[in-house]
């Protein structure tokens, strides 16, 4: 009985979701027609705006309507107090396909909606396309070390590429998020990397460092940390509410003047103070998990 009531659950979350994006993004493509002829900025601007406040109804919805169907309510313990009129780094540990709607809803019309680094690869996905095309959220290219190795220019073009694409931040108050891990944490991924970590995989810096070199008014970082009291993590998993027993922790962590406004890309001395600083991070992250409690 379990079983055929989790199934349905779950089929009924997915539509759910579904819907609720389809109406979203069905409304933000609707609403930014017209930035194809007008090319007035105040205009663009206004556009802007708005395109934020749906994408945070949208957020609002899904978390509602998920934690409704689970019957289940997300914990968020907010150390400090964030507020809409800021800009913000961001990012959280990858542990879950549900990872995403967790720390969206965790500051939902508390901090700017966030725009989150995504994989080019990934463009084809009609969520992902409508989100860079609708609400600025840009793309980025993940290259291997054998593909960069063999074309350094890959870098350079990468980081000029999202400096520009997040140098329209800089207009209004903007949350930039990236998961620092670059992908989803399992034991054969923490294993294969040898993790210095107990809960996590080391931290990339590129996404989250260029995002602070674009946008020099970003003072504050927030650092997500996410914890479930199941060990599953698939999208099936939190679809059929088994990941709906989750602990957010938002902590706002004043960025050093030392790190602001630097060159990533060209500064060797930067990119190693600013993994140095982001391990600290990561090192109170691994702690904090350790000692959180069901």
């Amino acid at each position: 009985m379990r079983t055929i009531k989790s199934f349905l659950i779950g089929i009924i979350t997915f539509i759910n979701i579904a819907v609720i994006l389809f109406i979203g993004f069905g409304t933000l493509t609707v609403i930014n027609s017209p930035r194809i002829i007008i090319k007035y900025r105040p205009f663009k601007r206004s556009l802007h705006k708005f395109s934020n406040l749906i994408g945070d109804l949208t957020v609002k919805s899904l978390a509602i309507s998920i934690q409704f169907l689970h019957q289940k309510r997300w914990e968020f313990i907010i150390e400090n107090e964030v507020s809409m009129d800021e800009w913000y780094l961001a990012t959280s540990n990858h542990a879950s396909w549900g990872d995403v709607f967790c720390v969206l809803a965790a500051t939902n019309f508390k901090a700017p909606l966030f725009k989150i680094f995504m994989k080019k690869d990934l463009w084809w996905l009609p969520p992902v396309f409508l989100a860079n095309v609708t609400l600025n959220m840009p793309f980025v290219n993940r290259h291997s070390k054998q593909q960069l190795e063999k074309n350094p220019n890959l870098r350079k073009l990468d980081y000029q590429n999202t400096i520009a694409s997040c140098k329209r931040f800089e207009r209004q108050p903007t949350t930039i998020f990236s998961f620092a891990e670059g992908t989803r944490n399992n034991p054969k991924k923490h294993a294969e990397q040898n993790s210095p970590y107990k809960n996590l995989l080391a931290p990339k810096i590129g996404g989250i460092a260029l995002g602070l070199s674009a946008v020099p008014k970003i003072d504050y970082l927030l650092d997500f940390t996410i914890v479930y009291k199941s060990k599953k993590r698939s999208f099936w998993d939190f679809c059929i509410g088994d990941l709906s027993d989750v602990k957010v922790f938002v902590k706002k962590l004043r960025i050093p003047e030392s790190l602001k406004r630097r060159d990533y890309l060209n500064d060797p001395s930067y990119r190693t103070e600013f993994r140095d600083w982001l391990d600290n991070v990561w090192v109170e992250k691994d702690k904090l998990i350790d000692s959180v409690n069901f």
